[in-house]
């Protein structure tokens, strides 16, 4: 009976969960209740617990984590200065007098706007209140509205600069040393932020590729879910020049995202240092915009400050969760039960798979990201999985998980900024087709690693 205490350790943590409990305190408390248990009645070697300075020191001084303040720091500062909704009405005035041209708009804003905040509430929210109603407002199917947004807030999770791929790669990286040295390699190989961000960017793309060929075929097949709008109309009756208008919201965010993407792509800056430069970028255009007032910046400050303070308690109390874990000796339970399943690795990624995906109901990316992934990913690497492949197929499972009916945190963001005759079912409905086209993605990684794994090997190439 004790070999299974990792597994009631696990449903300990669920249960606080399900009870309303903050992810970190749940995970921390209950790791220390099970550690004292454990310690009074001899299963349990409070030695484990004497690597959590070590380990608490360690994350504190992890220079890649200072990314993630960074990015977060630049995604809001863009959101208050308004530049969203600038570069929505400009990318509007380009393809909103074309059939489906507003939803390709939003599929194409959003994609930018996941890839400088990289936290999904806060793109479904963004993208929700600033072109939901426009889209109702000009006859948008309200599923098809509804589905493209949520859709495109969950590329926060794949699209680069992301910091859910800020940490998996972090934990990654650990993951696969600690892989390698079991595996008696002790010279081991070295991932990157950088290598999941570049790994990332051919099935990013795709997913957003296949999304803009699901809305332009609605709106062929069936015009009046996604009409035209007239250009008097998106105009506003500005009398300034479109090609002016276009400049003044195109140009400055996609400039600070190529600018961080590229440093970051040409090997000219780490991630971290890219997230310095998205960071001043942000600031200097919202400061040339006439939004940087001191109440804007005292906002996107704590705004900032809080989601830090968050991930980095999380990340204590995940620490605390997998000292306990291994103490009972839950690494072992696992290897075992991976080297007994069918089918080998791929039995064993299948599981992980559907675990991930159902966690996704419950939890954020970063518990996950920091509880599931360090236990699960060091026995799939050692089964000789890729830990690009590994990564990147983890993020977009989450991203689908994120998206599913009836749980998906997505849903729930977009139905608390919906107005009232915005229906639910609408909603549900409308995310299904989107759910479809991650899934096919999913398989085509399956089929062919060689999308995620093809570019890191080209840029980092000797």
């Amino acid at each position: 009976m004790a070999e299974f205490i990792p597994l009631w350790l696990f449903a300990g943590v669920c249960v606080c969960l399900l009870f309303g409990y903050p992810v970190a305190f749940s995970l921390g408390g209950t790791a220390l209740i099970f550690a004292a248990v454990g310690s009074f009645f001899g299963t349990f070697d409070g030695v484990f617990l004497e690597a959590l300075p070590n380990r608490l020191f360690g994350i504190i001084g992890n220079e890649t984590l200072i990314a993630v303040p960074l990015f977060v720091l630049m995604g809001v500062l863009l959101e208050k200065s308004k530049l969203a909704e600038k570069l929505l009405d400009s990318m509007a005035m380009l393809f909103g007098t074309l059939r489906g041209g507003l939803g390709i708009s939003v599929i194409l804003v959003g994609m930018l706007l996941a890839a400088s905040t990289g936290i999904v509430g806060a793109t479904v929210v963004t993208m929700g209140m600033i072109s939901l109603p426009t889209m109702l407002r000009r006859g948008y199917d309200p599923a098809l509205a509804a589905g493209t947004i949520c859709a495109t807030g969950t590329l926060g999770q794949i699209i680069p600069p992301s910091i859910a791929l800020v940490l998996l790669g972090d934990v990654m990286s650990n993951a696969f040393q600690k892989a390698q040295l079991e595996m008696g390699i002790f010279s081991p190989k070295t991932i990157s932020v950088g290598d999941l961000f570049v790994g990332a960017l051919i099935p990013g793309l795709i997913l957003v590729g296949m999304y803009i060929l699901y809305v332009i075929a609605v709106a062929w097949l069936q015009p009046h879910k996604a009409p035209a709008v007239p250009r008097e109309e998106l105009r506003n009756g500005s009398t300034e020049p479109l090609a002016i208008q276009l400049i003044k919201g195109l140009v400055p965010p996609l400039a600070l995202i190529f600018a961080v993407l590229g440093s970051i792509l040409s090997g000219i800056a780490t991630p971290t240092e890219a997230a310095g430069v998205g960071a001043l970028g942000a600031a200097i255009l919202a400061l040339a915009s006439g939004k940087l007032s001191f109440p804007t910046l005292k906002d996107a400050v704590y705004s900032t400050t809080k989601v830090t303070c968050m991930v980095f308690m999380i990340l204590i109390g995940a620490s605390l969760f997998s000292l306990v874990f291994r103490g009972f000796g839950g690494e072992e339970l696992i290897q075992d039960f991976f080297s007994q399943l069918p089918g080998g690795v791929v039995g064993a990624m299948i599981v992980v798979m559907l675990l991930m995906f159902f966690l996704g109901f419950i939890l954020d990316f970063i518990e996950i990201t920091f509880v599931v992934v360090p236990i699960v990913a060091p026995v799939l690497l050692a089964m000789g999985l890729d830990p690009v492949w590994l990564g990147i197929m983890m993020a977009i499972n989450l991203q689908t998980s994120f998206l599913t009916p009836p749980f998906g945190f997505a849903l729930f963001y977009l139905r608390g900024v919906a107005p009232p005759e915005l229906k639910t079912q609408s909603i549900y409905k409308g995310v299904l087709p989107f759910i479809l086209i991650q899934l096919f993605v999913l398989l085509m990684l399956s089929i062919w690693p060689e999308l995620a794994t093809w570019l890191p090997e080209q840029v980092y190439a000797d």
